[in-house]
């Protein structure tokens, strides 16, 4: 076992025998409390009752500025890509887009009850080292939506600055991006408010510049590779894909908000603000993929279709990618903790930052199919882990703070219906490495990542019901 006391961090074994550690967080509320221009002591340790601040309000800002962006945006660009006509594109992007806001916006709940980020939370119904698998998975996942934004912004400066570098543009994210992750939560939740105004009026002028051009939207005649339930479908996986895959992250940006602080409030603001954002900066995808056909981007098709607004808009694209990218970077480190990574967060932020670096220049030139790929791909295993999580918190109610720092190593009934989940799901993918039996049956349609959810949840609670629990 390794003992944690509820105020303490994993990470100051030393302390927690002698009874200093209450005092160690009364310094450390001291020095950062709800300050922004100082770092953030802390990482995946329990964020002290002392130390709480905010109200949940403030999640409806973040998750708004965090979806008001360029991936998001290139989203809309899929289904115009496919073929699916425009009733049917916007109907799939707003189902998917509900259906993975509720994932999220319960998976934040969880942060003020626990006072510990996501991952973290996890270790409950997997173990310590149970608890490696999906922060191992994790790690990749925050890195690679780092890369895509990296990529998309970078290919705004260029637009911008025509006679930029890719890896001069890339760089210069990276590192402004790094820098407010070194700072850490309060400084992120700060930026993310402002930009949630400056992004919110870009966007929405964007979005009434595309609906002047009406009569070219309507004109528009789409050409389907393939049957209509299908492409309907995928782009359903990929909008639910873009906006549940943030449910890892969820409670590592509602954990400083007061323990008493209610779940439905913070469930209501977090699906407000990511399923509005996300949906609307889709349907704007959408409809400029309508307007300017022949562009080699995404971005630089906005500056087309946007006329005299271009700029502004390529602007809006690039202060979205920082936006998404900060809190991609900061559970990227989050990540890297709970694999009881031993380098102070600052290193993994700088690390992490690097390496999305390198994969970027590396990626960029096959941007879109590797975008495409990588979004499905996402589903797979976030959803059965998710399914374990919220029925673990919800359902059983195992919330108390030192039920998920005392775990034991491993949890077999959550890794037992995580295996099975993910294994029950494979013959409902569809990929273009691979099509499953059931998916070929409903012509390519992709419903593997629903199932592992359902299987996963159903295995997890009859395990549960039918043997003692494990702590």
């Amino acid at each position: 076992m390794r003992s944690s006391f509820l105020y303490s961090t994993t990470n100051k074994p030393a302390l927690e025998s002698t009874g200093l550690v209450s005092l160690l967080s009364v310094t450390e509320s001291a020095r950062y409390g709800d300050r922004v221009a100082i770092p953030e002591p802390y990482s995946i340790e329990h964020i002290p009752f002392a130390d709480r601040h905010g109200h949940s309000r403030q999640l409806l800002w973040l998750w708004l500025a965090a979806n008001l962006t360029i991936a998001d945006y290139a989203i809309g660009f899929v289904p115009v890509a496919l073929g699916l006509s425009l009733g049917p594109a916007i109907l799939a992007l707003a189902l998917g887009n509900i259906l993975g806001g509720l994932v999220l916006a319960w998976s934040a709940a969880m942060g003020p009850a626990a006072g510990y980020p996501q991952m973290f939370i996890g270790r409950r119904a997997f173990g310590h080292v149970g608890g490696y698998i999906p922060a191992a998975m994790n790690w990749p996942s925050t890195a690679g939506w780092f890369t895509v934004n990296t990529i998309l912004g970078s290919f705004g400066i260029q637009l911008l600055l025509p006679g930029i570098p890719f890896f001069v543009a890339a760089a210069i994210l990276v590192v402004v991006q790094t820098l407010l992750v070194i700072y850490g939560h309060n400084l992120i939740q700060a930026f993310e408010r402002y930009m949630a105004l400056i992004l919110g009026i870009l966007f929405a002028i964007a979005t009434v510049i595309a609906l002047t051009n009406g009569s070219a939207i309507a004109a528009w005649h789409p050409k389907p590779v393939a049957g209509t339930l299908a492409l309907f479908a995928i782009v359903l996986a990929i909008s639910f894909s873009y906006i549940m895959s943030w449910s890892p992250y969820a409670s590592d940006y509602s954990r400083y908000l007061p323990e008493i602080t209610s779940r439905s409030y913070i469930a209501i603001y977090v699906f407000i603000g990511a399923v509005v954002a996300s949906f609307l900066t889709e349907v704007v995808g959408v409809l400029v993929a309508i307007l300017a056909p022949g562009a080699p981007t995404p971005i630089a098709a906005l500056k087309t279709a946007m006329g005299g607004f271009g700029a502004f808009a390529v602007v809006a694209v690039i202060l979205g990618a920082t936006t998404a990218n900060v809190l991609n970077l900061y559970s990227n480190t989050i990540s890297a903790k709970v694999l009881d990574i031993r380098l102070p967060r600052w290193q993994l932020a700088i690390a992490g930052g690097a390496l999305a670096f390198i994969v970027a220049l590396i990626g960029y030139q096959n941007f879109t199919n590797n975008y495409i790929n990588f979004l499905v791909v996402l589903d797979y295993w976030i959803m059965p882990w998710l399914a374990i999580v919220l029925l673990d918190f919800y359902v059983f109610k195992h919330r108390e703070p030192m039920g998920f720092s005392e775990a034991r190593d491993w949890n077999r009934n959550g890794l037992i219906a995580f295996i099975i989940g993910l294994v029950v799901s494979i013959p409902f993918m569809s990929e273009k490495f691979y099509t499953g039996p059931f998916a070929s049956w409903f012509s390519g349609a992709d419903f593997g990542y629903f199932i592992g959810f359902i299987v996963a949840g159903v295995v997890y609670a009859v395990l549960n019901r039918s043997r003692a629990p494990q702590h």
